[in-house]
This record gives structure tokens, sequence and C-alpha cells, in this order.
């Protein structure tokens, strides 16, 4: 859909999706100064006029400083906030930029000092810009590195964000309404260069959604699937709660349960579990997928021939053990430093 075909955002379906922020504590917008971030900057500042309790608001530039121009692009937002009777504040992510996955590592301190600012402000919501068409590229991403039913949901209209809450009322909207939204209104933006630059993946995805389209893969069908991935999920959870409050999975310096219930587990239920004891327990963070469906294979198969075969297993900082008819998780050993 071109911009020049979109329908722009009218003033109720703003109110409509905004509603639910009415009553927060403040709201801090991200806002880059391209074409999805200042409407968001624009359409929240419409819609703050039009409600009763009219809650803060506070536009937050991340200057990177990987661009030139950035500085100037980030004053340029300022400006505009100022315009739209907006707070705005200019933050930076300083020190030495790395060299590889530069818009992950960007990405996490985009969020790192958004959510700084949120605290220091005592806002409860951090919004965000993403589209459909983000939401369109982000499956595909996952797709392509094999993610589970948990990735394959990709991003929630609302998620936690380091004790606050994550939002993105734009989710369901495409990239070419807010563009033009903001070309009727004739609010100026700027185009981030690195958003056509095809060395970045998601860039390389980007382009192939014509194409994709074409054959009746567009974002409405991935966000779709997005969609009922995130709804399935939910489901298994549920379970997989359930399954660690009967077992005790939730608290505690090891995990265990015995072979014969962990046998009786959907495979689902017992490799999500397996996994968020490794998690809870080990110190390397969350378990890789693929690397645990290796190791739960491994323990099936043990568990299979009623745990009589020794079985003992490391991952992600956990240890895996089954003997005497029981499967424990526990935090792996400290290991030994080696001596110069």
């Amino acid at each position: 859909m071109s911009a020049d075909k979109a329908k722009p955002i009218s003033a109720a379906e703003a109110k409509s999706l905004f509603a639910d922020l009415e009553k927060s504590s403040g709201i801090v917008l991200a806002v880059s100064g391209g074409p999805d971030s200042t409407a968001l900057m624009w359409l929240a500042a419409r819609w703050r006029k039009s409600t009763k309790a009219r809650p803060e608001l506070i536009a937050v530039t991340v200057d990177h400083g990987l661009r030139k121009k950035s500085k100037k692009e980030a004053k340029g937002v300022r400006k505009q906030a100022k315009k739209f009777g907006v707070e705005h504040r200019i933050v930076q992510w300083s020190g030495a930029k790395p060299k590889t996955a530069i818009q992950e590592l960007a990405r996490r301190a985009r969020y790192r000092l958004l959510t700084d600012v949120a605290k220091e402000a005592g806002a409860a919501h951090v919004l965000t810009a993403h589209t459909l068409d983000d939401q369109a590229e982000t499956v595909l991403m996952r797709m392509a590195r094999g993610s589970g039913i948990a990735g394959l949901g990709a991003m929630a209209r609302r998620s936690r964000l380091d004790g606050l809450i994550l939002v993105r009322p734009f989710l369901d909207v495409p990239k070419a309404r807010l563009i033009a939204t903001l070309d009727r209104a004739r609010v100026p933006y700027v185009e981030d260069p690195s958003n056509a630059d095809a060395k970045f993946t998601r860039v390389r995805w980007r382009e192939l959604m014509p194409r994709l389209a074409r054959e009746g893969l567009d974002a409405r069908r991935l966000s779709i699937l997005a969609r009922r991935m995130r709804r399935a999920d939910t489901a298994i959870e549920a379970d997989v709660d359930r399954v660690a409050a009967t077992f005790g999975f939730a608290a505690g310096d090891a995990a265990k349960i015995p072979v014969e219930d962990f046998a009786g587990l959907r495979s689902e239920i017992a490799l999500r579990l397996l996994g968020r004891a490794m998690t809870r327990l080990g110190d390397e963070g969350p378990v890789e997928l693929g690397k645990l469906e290796t190791l739960f294979a491994a323990a099936n198969t043990a568990v299979q021939k009623g745990g009589k075969a020794a079985f003992r297993r490391s991952l992600a900082g956990a240890i895996v053990t089954i003997a005497g008819g029981v499967v424990t998780v526990e935090r792996a050993p400290a290991r030994r430093k080696r001596r110069e």
C-alpha cells in the first residue's frame, strides 16, 4: 500500500488506539524523527488534547551517535515537539560503539535509556511506533532463524519492560497510513538512510515483502500468524505454570520431578518446563531453543528407559541429572580458574 493510496488516521481512530492510556501516570514516546515515530508524537499530542485526564507526554529522542546528522535531527525533533506542546528530551548512547550487531545493541541501549527517563519522570508507559510492516518483518526474520512458537508470536501490543509497560499502538497499522497522516497534516519528518541499507537483515526482508505479498503472504497475513502464535503460546505457558507449581519448579535451589511423571508430560510441556528450570537455576541467561531441544531429546531417551541409565548434561550454567528415578535441574558448580 503506497502512502498516496492510504487513508490517514482520523481523530476518532487515534482515540481508539490510545484509549487504554487515558489514566496513565505518564507516557514516554520514543521519537527518532522518522515518519512512524513522528506520527506517534503528533497523534498522541492531538489525542491528549481531547482527553479529560490528559496524561503527561514526554518525547524522548535517543542520539546513538552513529551518524553525523543525528544531533541535528534530534534538535529538529525538539522543535517539532515544542510545536505540538510535548515535553522533549535528548539522551545519548555514550561510550565506544560496537563493530558488529550494531542494530541489536543499539536497540537494547535505546530501551534502557527510554526506561531510565520513564522511571525518573514517574511515567508508567513507554510507547514505540512499531507498525504492521515491522511486525511482518519480525515474523519473517524469526522464521528464518528457526524460532519456536513464542518467537513467531513476534511483538505484542503490550508487554513488560523493566517494571514498566511497553505499548505499541500502531502494531496493526500499515506504515503507509502513518505517512499519509503526516502528509495530510503537513508535518515534516526525516528518513534514516540505514533503513535502506541492505547490509542489515531487516532491510533485506523489507525488500522481499512486495514479492511475498504477490503470492498472498502480505503483512496482514503474517501479523495474523503472529497473533495466533501468541494465543497458542499463552495457552501452553498456562499448562507449564500448572505443572511447575505442582512439582515446585518455581522455587528452591533445585528442581526435581519423578521420571514417571516427566515421561507422562506432553513433549512441549516437558521441554518448556526443563527450559524454565535451567534459565532460573543457571547463570548464563535464557537457554537457546535449539540447544535445549538437543538436550531434551537425549534426556527423553533416558527417561523412556525408566531413568536407569546414567544421565548428566550441562547447559547455560545449569546441570540436568537423571538418577534414582528423578529428573533434577540445578546450578552447575563454578568453573575452576586456570592457574597462570
